[in-house]
């Protein structure tokens, strides 16, 4: 017997594959991969609790329903309802060829008001096609009784009763599992962080059929809109720099602090005078330079590239272009 479990390497997730592995069951962990959220985390989890994992790209699909969704936002950007559903309408698609016989994921009853109180879980499963061989572990004695369970494939005596935003049950159970660690709950998703659902709300508005590089920068950096189709990111150390080079194409802008250290900035769309002017002086208010301080940077854009000096200005004077 082999179920999928659509896996986060969450300790939500860890523990529904371990209370169903203790059933003599076979797991095999599904993560969905987008640009949003990666499989560092799941790799980690999985590897700890030798489960074998397949990582499989959900791009296109996801930021189709992130850019409209049916049951529409948490919080912020994230459409849990949305996502969940497409996760395990994806593994249910997989059931034959992986040889499986059902799904198992890590959703506790109550644990996110909007995307897993009763409704919402009955909907995440009935979007699946087969929502009687969805299985959710922990809060399985709290829900409706499944395929596996009335064929007896797993034995719901054996599962659990779990509901609510506390952590502490699960928390007991790791101890209980030797868990020698596992990841902190929240921060997996981007969509659920504030300030990059900004980013990316501004993105969509500005660039409806935008690219994933263009996703990609809003992970890095200060982030300023000058007009619809022009935006500048300015690096905000080393490595923030290194990365938003290589994401840089042939047609954006770059400009560098020479003469003093100081940050990279990359200026993405309509390349105008105006644009290079506040690029430079956005370059060097962000840099060690002193208000007023002249300092030399360097242009780039086409494979063109010159040397220009200018005084640095105050952050202040850019507060109302950021994003």
């Amino acid at each position: 017997m082999k179920a999928l479990a659509v896996f986060s390497g969450g300790l939500d997730s860890m523990l529904a594959v371990e209370l169903i592995q203790a059933q003599g069951i076979d797991v095999l962990g599904l993560f969905f991969e987008t640009p949003f959220f990666h499989a560092d985390k799941a790799r980690r989890s999985a590897e700890m609790l030798h489960v074998p994992l397949k990582v499989l790209d959900l791009t296109e699909p996801h930021l189709a329903i992130v850019k409209k969704p049916r049951y529409g936002y948490g919080g912020n950007m994230n459409p849990c309802i949305d996502c969940h559903s497409l996760m395990i309408r994806e593994a249910a698609a997989r059931l034959a060829e992986e040889n499986a016989r059902f799904i198992i994921t890590g959703e506790v009853l109550g644990q996110r008001p909007m995307s897993q109180n009763l409704r919402s879980l009955s909907t995440v499963a009935a979007q699946s096609g087969l929502p009687e061989y969805i299985l959710r572990p922990l809060s399985a004695k709290l829900l409706p009784i499944t395929l596996p369970e009335e064929k007896g494939w797993v034995r719901r005596e054996k599962l659990l009763a779990l509901s609510g935003r506390s952590r502490k049950p699960q928390m007991e159970l790791a101890r209980a599992y030797n868990f020698a660690e596992y990841p902190s709950p929240g921060g997996g998703c981007l969509l659920t962080d504030p300030v990059f659902s900004r980013r990316l709300k501004d993105l969509l508005s500005a660039s409806p059929d935008c690219d994933i590089r263009e996703i990609e920068l809003l992970k890095l950096g200060r982030h300023f809109r000058l007009g619809p189709a022009t935006k500048i990111v300015v690096g905000r150390n080393k490595k923030e720099n290194e990365q938003i080079l290589t994401l840089a194409e042939e047609s954006d802008l770059l400009i560098k602090v020479e003469s003093i250290p100081g940050p990279l900035a990359l200026a993405v769309g309509d390349i105008s005078r105006q644009t290079e002017n506040i690029a430079l002086a956005l370059a060097l208010s962000y840099s060690d330079a002193k208000n007023g301080e002249v300092a030399e940077v360097k242009l780039s854009v086409k494979g063109n590239e010159r040397k220009e000096s200018a005084p640095a200005r105050s952050k202040s004077e850019f507060q109302a272009l950021m994003i």
